[in-house]
């Protein structure tokens, strides 16, 4: 990216000199302008939103085993009441 903003070398030569294709080098640039803190998190670190994202879905995971836990002892007690 450097070389496109500080050197002034065109995205299409940028991409040819790194070997990646130009649209690659364009998204890069655009999400490192969006949010230069979090474009590119590496090393298996999510961004903040799909780290929230991912603990929701657990927690819907594990409340929906209680909620069925909770429903068989519900009809376990209900057919011994009977």
């Amino acid at each position: 990216m450097k070389l496109v903003k500080e050197r002034g070398v065109s995205i299409t030569q940028a991409a040819r000199d790194l070997d990646i294709h130009p649209t690659m080098l364009r998204t890069w640039i655009r999400e490192v302008a969006a949010d230069p803190q979090q474009a590119f998190p590496g090393k298996g670190v999510m961004k903040p939103e799909q780290a929230e994202i991912e603990r929701l879905k657990k927690e819907v995971a594990k409340l929906k085993m209680e909620r069925d836990i909770l429903k068989k002892a519900a009809a376990y007690f209900a057919k011994d009441s009977l």
